[in-house]
């Protein structure tokens, strides 16, 4: 992950997600719902619904785009509530009858057409719950970043260089300055609240930036960008769930980029940089989480 330190001037304090109220319940904590995974890539699943669940969701629903998922995902995340999706042509109805606080969508699903597919339905379908896009759900938008303007509620998009190259068309610099402009001309292409990540990822809508500097090189493991997926998936839930009327997409972005990194770090002390894999950075998410501090 290279990049040089912070731009001056960035925001350097991400809120601390919002407390519950003590007679809340699991609707007030946010429900997520996750489209996320395939018979080649089920791992993807078990991180993004695991990482929701450990980022304070109160209800994870898994769709199940393959029926092996079906099989796989009750075992590791038990908690989770199945929808099985095998069928895209259900997709629709189900989303709009559906209460979901906020949707993420991306990794593990491919480049196929009912990759495609999916996220021509998801983007068009009319939600205007939260909207976490990541991974192959920006593959299958190369060069059409505008696409996802079609949605009607807050969105995140959590783009890694390789995938924002394919987004934009060029490449993406390594320097701290041209990180910023290329995840503000995502910005201006998409209105989504934009996650560049890398070293120092940077969190950016309009004139509001923050630019991280928790996490390690220990990160740079297969499934850790899942995790971050979860946690977004979670903490965007609550701009919807009702109860935090001043918790916006853009702080649920900045706190879940700053919580990931810290996970990094405490999963470090516990088990070094190159012993880790994505699965400790959930472990590590509730030590993270009790660290309130930005």
């Amino acid at each position: 992950m290279k990049g040089g330190a912070p731009a001056a001037g960035s925001r350097r304090r991400p809120l601390a997600p919002p407390e519950l109220a003590d007679d809340a319940h699991k609707g007030d904590a946010g429900r997520v719902l996750s489209l996320c995974g395939s018979r080649a890539m089920p791992g993807a699943a078990l991180l993004v619904a695991r990482a929701a669940q450990r980022a304070g969701a109160g209800l994870v629903t898994a769709g199940c785009l393959d029926g092996s998922l079906m099989q796989i995902l009750p075992c590791a995340a038990p908690e989770a509530v199945l929808l099985d999706l095998e069928r895209l042509d259900s997709l629709p109805a189900t989303l709009a009858a559906r209460g979901d606080h906020a949707v993420v969508v991306g990794p593990g699903i491919g480049r196929d057409e009912r990759a495609r597919e999916l996220v021509r339905i998801v983007l068009g379908v009319g939600l205007v719950c939260p909207l976490v896009l990541d991974a192959d759900a920006l593959n299958v938008l190369k060069g059409e970043p505008e696409r996802v303007r079609a949605h009607r509620g807050p969105l995140v998009i959590t783009p890694h260089p390789g995938e924002a190259q394919r987004l934009l068309g060029r490449g993406v610099p390594s320097d701290a300055d041209g990180r910023l402009r290329a995840a503000r001309e995502l910005w201006e292409r998409t209105g989504a609240v934009v996650c560049l990540k890398g070293r120092h990822t940077v969190v950016l809508q309009g004139d509001e930036r923050f630019v991280n500097e928790s996490g390690n090189s220990g990160m740079a493991t297969a499934g850790a960008g899942d995790v971050l997926t979860g946690i977004l998936g979670a903490y965007t839930a609550l701009c919807a769930a009702g109860e935090h009327p001043g918790w916006t997409a853009f702080e649920a972005a900045a706190s879940a980029v700053h919580v990931h990194g810290l996970a990094g770090d405490l999963a470090a002390e516990h088990v070094g940089r190159r012993g880790m894999i994505a699965s400790d950075l959930i472990e590590a998410l509730p030590r993270a989480q009790m660290r309130r501090e930005p």
